[in-house]
């Protein structure tokens, strides 16, 4: 077994609870490197057609709320 399949194991194991807790400790942790990572994504454009063509979808009434 490698070292992420022991890690995946393991997190399958966790009670809810325990896994609310890794998700605390994983957000306050690697959060603000998504973040910078996600606006960079966008200050780059790299989302901009996605954007704008799920807007037009909406606009055209192809979209649900969720």
């Amino acid at each position: 077994m490698t070292t992420l399949q022991d890690i995946e194991h393991a997190i399958g194991e966790l009670s809810p609870s325990e896994l609310e807790e890794l998700y605390t400790w994983f957000d306050d942790r690697y959060a603000r490197q998504i973040d910078e990572r996600l606006k960079a994504e966008l200050d780059a454009g790299r989302f901009d057609e996605r954007i704008n063509r799920a807007i037009a979808d909406h606009k055209r009434g192809r979209t649900r709320p969720l």
